[in-house]
Parts: structure tokens; C-alpha cells; sequence
């Protein structure tokens, strides 16, 4: 019995588009040829299937031959989907004959997979590379930990790599998961790889779990369990600072546009008064569709205090034509209630017509509930026309109460009306003598108005008068003030330069105190070195006439052994009474930090003595001076540091 071969039903652990080989080789776990390579399976859980035909022999495309293959098999021929090809199949045809008919849907044969449940894990597959093999974990362990991701993430720590691992190795591995910008390997089998996306760190965690193994060897130093976790680097913080900084800014620009959308315009600025412009107003007031501006103009003017004796009949004019438009303003209301009342009669109208409308559906709805009708219904109709009759009858009743309401009210305005015709004539002859108190008050406030002009007029010409004696007195105060603050301004430099001089003087006293000091100490190094180099002219001595005595004995003992090598004696490495001074200040420096220091530490405390003193000429003096001091290196890495000891007890054992 031939088996259709299918493999994997697994998502693939990487983007088959970031990948650069669309085939992984993987043995054959089937019983199939070892030689035989499985092809990848597309990204959406295996469901699109494709189908190896090599054992078959036959295209699947081809439905006769497909056919034909059932058609010996004794199986009645039938497509992928499970169609039949033939509609008048024989099974007793069929070349093996005996068997029942098969089908192929039925779950064991492998040409059609069951369905894939959507929440089944991925299962992780064994991935091969190039010059190494990653095996997968145990899937019944649980996930490998892992660390709080950091924001803006794009680094990764690998641990547990083999000891041989290369960089082209880790390369080769993690170049499938995105584009690489930089990988940091240590000596200590971990190293840090830096993605150019976010998204591909998490690719990268895909592998955390897996052993590797270099070709084919099992030597320890060839294998190892990867452990991929995130790490924290700075260049990704500073990156998604900045793109935080950016969408910031966006969002407060597109704030700031939205409510300058939102914010209502700012009114146009009132011109200033003048008799073009009071003109145009006035033509503004007589317009219906430019009044409200134009009396917004007017009343800024009044306002200002614009009203004089000049201008008072330009304003008088104008207020009467605003008062005018009153007039315009009571016809105009009253043409909209008599639209309100005409709109009102119609409604009315329409909703009599509606409520007859629903009082002849309801008459429907009684006549056939009655006998002679409700019989020949069934109790699906009868129970539909029973709703439907319940349902008109209530809207019915809100229409019609509806309708009484608006009849109400006009009874009572009609009640309202006859009650206030009585008064009518009271009230017009109120409203004759109220309109000839309001003109008389109207003349006494103009009069009144047009005298406060006058006084107003008289003050300002006895203002103008005064102004005149005044601005001579002004401007000799103004003088004096000039004057005064002046002399202020004098005083206050003159202070400011004594308490400068001060400071002066007492730091000319530090300056002479410094060099008395280093006076004394150039005379005591001076002398010390005199003594140094006394002390050094007699060891020599004793020196050579130690060697000679030395030759001597040698040679009248054994005539094989050679004559020793001279000593050469090289001139001092010291050169100048400043290196001394400096050589001296670093030894009693670096005495006080056993630990060693760095040669910009040293130097930061040089420059506090002496700001000429530079890191070059110190590094090369420390260098010449082997036996004094000593360089050593510390940390692993990026913290590798250089520090100078000082082994000046050591090197005078040395010497």
C-alpha cells in the first residue's frame, strides 16, 4: 500500500523571508531515504501542505492519472477534497481485488492531514546550518527565564556558547532572526549581539534552550546550551529616548494645531472714529445684514469717550437709527409667529388626518378578531394580528392625546386673550403718558449731556494753560534725578574697584607666600640630589674594584670560564631640576595610593600645582624611570584600565 509522505506540521522558528536558505536539511525520522530533504513549511501552521510525489510517481496535478493510481489501488477515485473523480466506479475492477474500498480521507492513510488545532503549541524542529546543528529542548521543560525587557530593546546576551565557537559561527546562527549591526564576544563563552529592529530580538529569544554543536564533533569544547536573554545597552535607551523625544513633539504639535482649530477667532479691531468712517457706519445701520456690526462699532465709540460737542449730532444720528431698527426687530418677530401659527394649524391638520388613518387600522384589526373571521386563521396569524392591533391602539392613544394637548392650549390663550381685552384701552392710555415721560426725560438727559460737554471743554483749555508753566518745572526735576542717579552709579563703580583692589592684594600675598615655599623645597631637593650623587660616584667605586678582584680569583681558579660582561653605565634618566621636583611630587603621590593610580588622575593633581604640566611629557618621564614606578593593566574587556604603581622601595633592592 503506497503512503503519501507529508512533513511537518509546525511553524517554522524563523521569518522565511529574513531567511537566506529556503531549505533545511533534517534526517529522515520516517523510515524514508536519509537523502531525501523536506522542504519548509509556510508560516501559517502548516496548513497549506505540499506533498512529496516521489513515492507516488504521478503528478498531482493530473486528475486521469490520479484516477487510474485509486483505480488499482481498489480505492473509488477521489480528489483532495474528497470529490470522486469517476461517478460510476467499480470497486470490484480494481487490480487488487479482495480489498474493501478505501477512502482516502480516512485518518491514518497520511494523503489528507487532520485538522491542526489553532491553540497547539509550536513544536521546535532540529535547524541546521552551514558549519553547526541546533537541537531543539525538551518540550515538557518550562520556557528558559528571562529578564524584564528594557524599553527600546535591541541587544541580546548569548550564554553557553562552545568554546570554539567563532564569531562567523554566531553570525551564521543569528543572521536568520534580522540584520546584525555588531556582535561583542568574550573570552568567558558569551557574547552581546546587537539587531538593527526590535522585532528581531524576539526571534532571537526563539532560540534560547537550544544545544549546539559544532560539524559533527561531541567534544565538550564544541558543544554548549544556549541561553538567550535581553540586555541592556545604552545605545538602545539613548535611541528610543530620542524617538520618544520625536513622538512627543509630534503630539504636541498636533495638539497645538487641534486647538488652534478649535479656538474661536480673535473680533476684528474697532477702527478709530473719524467722520469717513462715522459716515460708514451709519449706511452700516440702516443695512439688516451689517447692523449688528455696525452697533458693535457704535457702542465702542461711546465707550472710548469719542462723544464731544463736535461730534455729538453724528452720534445723535446714528443712536436714532439704531432706535429704527426696533421697529424692523417687532415686524420681524411678528412675521415668525405667524409662521409658528400657520406651521401649527398644518401639524394640527396632519395629525387628524393620521389619527383617522389609525382609527380605521384598528376597526380593521376589531372586525377581523370577531368570529366569522377568526376562525379561518391559525394561531401564528391569530397571535401576530392580536400584537399588531395592541401596538396601533397604543400609538393611536399618544397621537390623540397629543392632539387634546395642543387643543388645551389653545383654549386657555383664547381664555387669556378675553380676559385682557377689557384693560386694553387702560393700557394705551398707560403706555401715551409713559411714551411722553420717556421724550421729556430723553430732552433733559441731551441737555444735561450737552452741558457736561461744555465743562468738560472749559477744563481742558485751563489744562492746556498749566501745562505750559509746569513742563519748565518737570524738566529741571528730571535734571536733578539724572544728576543724583549719576552720582549713585559713581559711588557704586568706585566700591566695586575697592573690594576688587582688596582681592588683588591678598592674592599677591598667596603668590608670594607659593613661591617662598617652592624656593625652600628646589634648595632642599638640590641638596638632596648633591648628597645622591655623591653616594652614587663611591658605589661605583667600590664597584669597580669589586669586579677586578672578582676577574682575578676567576681566571686562577678554571681557565674555561669567560671574562663577565662590563657593566655600561648609562647617563641619568632624570635631566632637568624640574623632573626632579616632578619625580619627587608623583613618588609621595602615588605612595599615598598603594592601589596605583591612572595617569589622568596623576596628572589632574599635577596641573593643580603647575597648569603647564601635560600627560605626555609625565607618561614619557614614568616611562624612563622603570626602577621608580611601574605601569600595570587591570579589568577585562571595556574596563580595561592602565594604572603606575610606585616600586621605588623594590628597585633600590633590584639595584
Amino acid at each position: 500500500m503506497f503512503l503519501v509522505q507529508y512533513t511537518g506540521l509546525n511553524q517554522l522558528p524563523f521569518d522565511p523571508s529574513s531567511s537566506t536558505e529556503s531549505l533545511s536539511e533534517s534526517p529522515a525520522e520516517d523510515g524514508s531515504h536519509p537523502g531525501k530533504r523536506k522542504r519548509a513549511i509556510p508560516p501559517d501552521g502548516g496548513r497549506n501542505l505540499s506533498l512529496d510525489s516521489i513515492p507516488m510517481g504521478l503528478p498531482m496535478s493530473d486528475p486521469t492519472a490520479w484516477a487510474t493510481a485509486m483505480n488499482n489501488l481498489g480505492m473509488a477515485p477521489m480528489g483532495m477534497t474528497g470529490q470522486p473523480l469517476l461517478p460510476d466506479f467499480d470497486p470490484a475492477l480494481g487490480m487488487m481485488t479482495g480489498i474493501p474500498p478505501i477512502n482516502p480521507m480516512m485518518p491514518g492513510l497520511g494523503i489528507v492531514p487532520p485538522p491542526i488545532p489553532p491553540d497547539m503549541p509550536a513544536v521546535k524542529e532540529i535547524i541546521h546550518c552551514k558549519s553547526c546543528t541546533l537541537f531543539p529542548p525538551n518540550p515538557h521543560l518550562p520556557p528558559p527565564a528571562t529578564r524584564e525587557r528594557p524599553p527600546g530593546c535591541k541587544t541580546v546576551f548569548v550564554g553557553g556558547l562552545p568554546e570554539n565557537g567563532t564569531e562567523q559561527i554566531i553570525m551564521e546562527v543569528f543572521e536568520q532572526c534580522g540584520e546584525v549591526i555588531a556582535i561583542r564576544k568574550s573570552k568567558k563563552n558569551f557574547c552581546h549581539i546587537r539587531f538593527a529592529e526590535e522585532f528581531m530580538v524576539d526571534k532571537a529569544l526563539y532560540l534560547s534552550g537550544y544545544r549546539i554543536r559544532l560539524g559533527s564533533s561531541t567534544d565538550k569544547k564544541d558543544t554548549g546550551r544556549l541561553h538567550v536573554d535581553f540586555a541592556q545597552a545604552r545605545d538602545d535607551l539613548y535611541e528610543w529616548e530620542c524617538k520618544q523625544r520625536m513622538l512627543a513633539r509630534e503630539e504636541r504639535h498636533r495638539r497645538r494645531l487641534a486647538e488652534e482649530r478649535f479656538r474661536p477667532p480673535s473680533p476684528p479691531p474697532v477702527v478709530h472714529y473719524s467722520d469717513h468712517e462715522c459716515s460708514v457706519v451709519a449706511e452700516k445701520l440702516k443695512d439688516d445684514t451689517k447692523f449688528s456690526e455696525a452697533i458693535q462699532t457704535l457702542l465702542t465709540w461711546i465707550e472710548r469717550g469719542e462723544v464731544n460737542r463736535r461730534t455729538a449730532n453724528n452720534f445723535y444720528s446714528m443712536i436714532q437709527s439704531a432706535n429704527s431698527h426696533i421697529r424692523r426687530l417687532v415686524n420681524e418677530k411678528a412675521a415668525h409667529e405667524k409662521e409658528m401659527e400657520e406651521a401649527k394649524e398644518k401639524f394640527k391638520l396632519a395629525l387628524s388626518g393620521i389619527l383617522v388613518q389609525f382609527e380605521q387600522i384598528v376597526a380593521v384589526y376589531h372586525s377581523a378578531s370577531k368570529q366569522k373571521a377568526w376562525d379561518h386563521f391559525t394561531k401564528a396569524q391569530r397571535k401576530n394580528i392580536s400584537v399588531w392591533c395592541k401596538q396601533a391602539e397604543e400609538i393611536r392613544n399618544i397621537h390623540n392625546d397629543e392632539l387634546m394637548g395642543i387643543r388645551r392650549e389653545e383654549e386657555m390663550e383664547m381664555s387669556d386673550e378675553e380676559i385682557e381685552d377689557p384693560s386694553e384701552m387702560k393700557e394705551t392710555e398707560e403706555s401715551a403718558l409713559v411714551s411722553q415721560v420717556e421724550a421729556l426725560k430723553e430732552e433733559n438727559d441731551s441737555l444735561r449731556w450737552q452741558l457736561d460737554a461744555y465743562r468738560n471743554e472749559v477744563e481742558l483749555l485751563k489744562r492746556e494753560q498749566g501745562k505750559a508753566s509746569r513742563d519748565e518745572d518737570t524738566t529741571k526735576e528730571q535734571q536733578m534725578k539724572l544728576l543724583q542717579q549719576a552720582l549713585q552709579g559713581m559711588q557704586k563703580h568706585l566700591l566695586k574697584v575697592q573690594e576688587e583692589y582688596k582681592k588683588r592684594e591678598a592674592e599677591l600675598e598667596k603668590v608670594k607666600e607659593d613661591k617662598l615655599k617652592v624656593e625652600t623645597l628646589l634648595e632642599n631637593l638640590k641638596e638632596q640630589q648633591s648628597m645622591a650623587d655623591e653616594e652614587d660616584k663611591e658605589g661605583d667605586a667600590a664597584d669597580c674594584q669589586g669586579n677586578e678582584s672578582s676577574t682575578s680569583r676567576v681566571c686562577a681558579c678554571s681557565q674555561e670560564k669567560e671574562c663577565p660582561v662590563e657593566k655600561t653605565l648609562s647617563n641619568s634618566p632624570v635631566k632637568s631640576e624640574r623632573e626632579v621636583l616632578l619625580v619627587g611630587i608623583i613618588s609621595t603621590f602615588l605612595h599615598v595610593h598603594p592601589f596605583g593610580a591612572s595617569i589622568e588622575y596623576i596628572c589632574s593633581y599635577l596641573q593643580r600645582l603647575d597648569s603647564k604640566i601635560c600627560t605626555a611629557e609625565v607618561e614619557v618621564l614614568m616611562t624612563r624611570l622603570q626602577n621608580t614606578f611601574r605601569q600595570e593593566l587591570s579589568g577585562v574587556g571595556a574596563s580595561l584600565e592602565k594604572r603606575w604603581k610606585f616600586c621605588g622601595f623594590d628597585g633600590l633592592k633590584m639595584t
